[in-house]
């Protein structure tokens, strides 16, 4: 699984997008990922778990996958969050699943100029890495539900796909250099 960079048009060199999102199933190393390139680019960064209201945590915490539905108001959440730092000049990286392609055009309905970030993992390298988290509410038993819905960005999406299993300095270095400029 070697970076592969699907439509995303360069731009002015040295800019980078105002806003990207890393995304992949639970597991994946969104976070860890996301605050590292955050740094790295020196801009805001969002922890799209900390927006899911108590009752997605609660369902999550009882081993309950989230409905379309369900994630609606969480997603509009991390996109007004996303498009208050662009509006305010601010570049930023959120860490959000977006799992489904519905999902990443409602994030990108508040910022079109997005970059996706997936970080593609196994499932059972996702499961042990769940099931190894100290304090987080989502139980290794849903790792599976969200490989059921997953939706890999397309060609045509604003994305780029990395190996997921790669050290987190490995990953931030590839996304700096090959993140599509705008």
């Amino acid at each position: 699984m070697d970076e592969k960079a699907a439509q995303a048009p360069a731009g002015a060199p040295g800019s980078v997008p105002p806003a990207i999102v890393v995304m992949g199933v639970a597991g994946c190393g969104k976070s860890a990922v996301g605050i590292a390139l955050a740094a790295a680019l020196g801009v805001t960064f969002i922890e799209g778990d900390r927006l899911h209201p108590p009752e997605n945590v609660a369902r999550m915490a009882s081993g309950e996958p989230l409905t379309d539905q369900l994630r609606e108001g969480w997603l509009n959440a991390i996109g007004e969050r996303i498009a208050e730092s662009v509006g305010s000049g601010q570049g930023v990286v959120a860490a959000c699943s977006a799992l489904k392609r519905s999902y990443r055009e409602r994030l990108s309905g508040f910022c079109p100029e997005i970059v996706f970030l997936y970080l593609e993992i196994d499932p059972a390298t996702a499961r042990q890495r769940v099931g190894n988290r100290k304090g987080h509410f989502m139980p290794a038993s849903l790792v599976d539900s969200q490989f059921a819905i997953l939706e890999p960005p397309a060609v045509e999406e604003r994305a780029l796909s990395f190996d997921a299993t790669r050290p987190v300095g490995e990953l931030v270095a590839a996304a700096v250099r090959l993140i599509p400029r705008s």
